[in-house]
């Protein structure tokens, strides 16, 4: 009697998390782990951030070290385009590999940047970050820049300002919004992060929108709306990301913003399963479908998606979580901010050390921790908790948020 195939595709965090727990929940069958990329998993995040700028090396984005695969009798196949996937076969194909017929598959396909739809959007010296090879060019190139205009003001484009300030080069930031980051964070704290790359000298062109990318051979710098040329070296596009769902779409399984799957991670086909960025998955802690494209997101839906697949019913409830890095302020954040209606802050706002907390009439649904390390527990426990708090007491540090 032939072994059971689980044949995992996309070898990123949330697959590399899905062969661990798999193995270390006693599954013996054969377990297949394809990657697109040469490298075998990493993590991303350091990227856009101590990766980007040298302080970090690549040993340390490494999920596994080296040998982790081979001795867990994991067959690592990277470099390895999927062609498609016949759910009603049972068979992943490749496009230079015979087909493997799995019992049960995840997509693990994480996202892949967005383009922006204009002229000269193709030129050389236009870059995205997604990949290692992405990030090593963007050093090399932001290290040789003079100018360097970043399109995007959400957290690639605002973390690729800071690295590009910090390597040295003269940055432009232009974004159609009035604020960077004003679509998750607000206003209030939009305006923080405004004044923080403006202090750090980034030129900060803010409701602008691009037009195109100038230059014949190479870019050499961006038009805006109103057709002003912003000359520069480089150009880094952060527009955002949309999930790699095409497997799943030519599959016939139904799609949405992503590959929907309830609350087990399991999409419509009973095999097949979704992790990470590319899945729309149902949250049973708050009571709506998600698709997160944060680090956090795909460490833990990984090994949730591996219980499911074991047939250990475990249902997805995790907060969504993130953080960024920029010059020096640091910050993570917890929770869905639907339906908040007002923002209070607990700590020195100008001095960006606080904690602010966005409510939904007296509930909080997000908690945001600024310069401020010793809170994350006690923070994910008032989320959860759910329960109507006093505005007062929530803004006064003396007062325990156990208590507030």
């Amino acid at each position: 009697m032939s072994r059971e195939t689980i044949v995992v595709v996309g070898a990123g965090l949330a697959g590399a998390r899905a062969v661990e727990a798999l193995r270390e929940r006693g599954y013996v069958g054969r377990l297949v782990l394809v990657g697109a990329e040469p490298y075998r998993p990493y993590e991303r995040p350091n990227l856009s951030k101590s990766f980007l700028v040298g302080d970090s090396t690549l040993e340390e984005l490494f999920v596994h070290p080296d040998g982790w695969y081979a001795d867990h009798d994991v067959e690592l196949l990277l470099d390895e385009t999927v062609s498609g996937l016949d759910a009603g076969a049972h068979r992943v194909r490749f496009k230079d590999r015979e087909a493997i017929a799995y019992d049960r598959a995840l997509l693990a396909t994480g996202s892949a940047p967005r383009r922006l739809a204009v002229t000269g959007a193709d030129l050389p010296g236009v870059l995205q970050l997604r990949t290692i090879d992405d990030s090593n060019r963007l050093r090399d190139a932001l290290t040789a820049a003079g100018r360097v205009a970043v399109v995007g003001g959400g957290w690639i484009g605002c973390e690729v300002a800071a690295a590009a300030r910090t390597l040295g080069a003269e940055v432009t930031l232009l974004a159609p919004e009035d604020l960077p980051l004003v679509r998750v964070l607000g206003h209030e704290m939009g305006a923080l992060y405004r004044d923080l790359h403006a202090e750090h000298g980034v030129d900060l062109r803010l409701g602008t929108g691009v037009e195109a990318v100038a230059g014949i051979e190479k870019a050499e710098g961006v038009v805006t709306a109103t057709g002003e040329l912003v000359p520069a070296d480089v150009v880094v596009l952060g527009v955002g990301a949309v999930p790699r769902d095409e497997l799943a779409r030519e599959a016939g399984l139904v799609v949405g913003d992503g590959v929907v799957v309830d609350e087990h991670l399991r999409t419509s086909d009973p095999d097949v399963f979704a992790a990470g960025d590319v899945a729309a998955a149902w949250n049973v802690t708050l009571g709506r479908r998600l698709r997160v494209e944060h680090w956090a997101n795909a460490r833990e839906q990984g090994p949730v998606a591996a219980a499911n697949m074991l047939g250990e019913p475990t249902p997805w409830g995790e907060l969504p979580y993130f953080y960024s890095d920029q010059y020096d302020v640091g910050m993570e954040y917890r929770g869905h901010g639907a339906g908040a209606d007002r923002v209070v802050v607990r700590g020195d706002l100008a001095a960006r050390e606080l904690v602010a907390f966005w409510l939904a009439g007296s509930r909080v649904v997000v908690a945001m921790n600024v310069n401020v390390w010793d809170q994350g527990e006690a923070l994910e426990a008032l989320l959860r908790r759910g329960a109507d708090v006093d505005p007062a007491r929530l803004s006064d540090p003396a007062v325990p948020l156990d208590e507030v």
